[in-house]
């Protein structure tokens, strides 16, 4: 009797810890996807930008990884171009250009893991570009070990060393790129 009861209190948690996360949980078409305020406006920055971000991954994923995605400003731009790796399509290396490159992930906060700005990032803006068009992964997605869309910045950090990138822990991925 004291078993049933046992199994019966662990499962009527769980089914409400579950049922609490549905309920708690946001759509993905609905998540917030504003301008995180964290990245220099281009129209009142006239410096070369380099930005790379990571933000929590979506969903319950977040409690374990990050999105990566890295952003370039030449000098006098006014705009970023931005540079990320997504597996909801081919090719799974995406450009975009816009003014807003910190948009939250998807309801997740970006926070920034390199900056750099001025004659130094105009100098390594050029080498980035140029590797990205190299990148050999840029039609595969792999969620686990990789390559996803940690390896490729991690890989762009491997191939201008100059950047100093430091992946964060949480980037599953980025050690596919070694």
């Amino acid at each position: 009797m004291k078993l049933k009861r046992i199994g019966f209190t662990l499962f009527t948690s769980l089914l409400a810890g579950l049922s609490l996360m549905g309920c708690t949980e946001k759509d993905w078409r609905t998540a917030s996807r504003e301008p995180a305020g964290i990245a220099p406006n281009p129209n009142e920055v006239s410096e070369a930008v380099i930005e790379f971000y990571a933000a929590d991954a979506y969903s319950w994923r977040g409690w374990f990884a990050v999105h990566s995605w890295l952003a370039v400003k030449p000098q006098n731009a006014n705009k970023y171009t931005v540079y990320e790796v997504v597996g909801w399509r081919q090719p799974a290396l995406n450009e975009y250009t816009t003014d807003t490159p910190d948009r939250y992930w998807f309801g997740a906060r970006p926070e920034k893991i390199l900056s750099l700005q001025g004659e130094k990032a105009e100098l390594l803006i050029p080498k980035i570009q140029h590797v990205v068009a190299l990148y050999p992964w840029a039609n595969e997605y792999t969620l686990f070990p990789g390559p996803n869309s940690n390896t490729f910045p991690a890989w762009v950090g491997n191939q201008v060393p100059e950047l100093g990138l430091k992946m964060p822990f949480r980037a599953i991925g980025s050690g596919y790129a070694d």
